[in-house]
């Protein structure tokens, strides 16, 4: 999704493809279609479109994506402004 950007190059999510087993899930759970499978793997195919929320990471039944909140998140950022960094969360 091209016109979802906040920081190219600043995206913590990463995909071990090794441990992927091909369910697709991470496809269906993320709102940017970041990932897509290519040879019953998935394949990070949009990584500054990430807006790294952690859907892909939560429901990754292999544990094979990783992902931390950081500038890519909104709603992360506004909690650190409102809540502060030690009790902001996302997704």
């Amino acid at each position: 999704m091209k016109s979802l950007r906040y920081l190219d190059e600043v995206v913590t999510l990463a995909l071990d493809v090794q441990k992927c087993t091909g369910c697709g899930m991470c496809l269906r759970v993320c709102p940017h279609g970041v990932l897509a499978l290519s040879g019953r793997k998935a394949r990070i195919m949009d990584r500054n479109g990430c807006m790294e929320c952690g859907a892909c990471a939560k429901n990754c039944p292999a544990m094979a994506l990783t992902v931390s909140p950081g500038v890519g998140c909104a709603a992360y950022i506004i909690q650190v402004w409102i809540r502060g960094k030690t009790k902001a969360a996302c997704g």
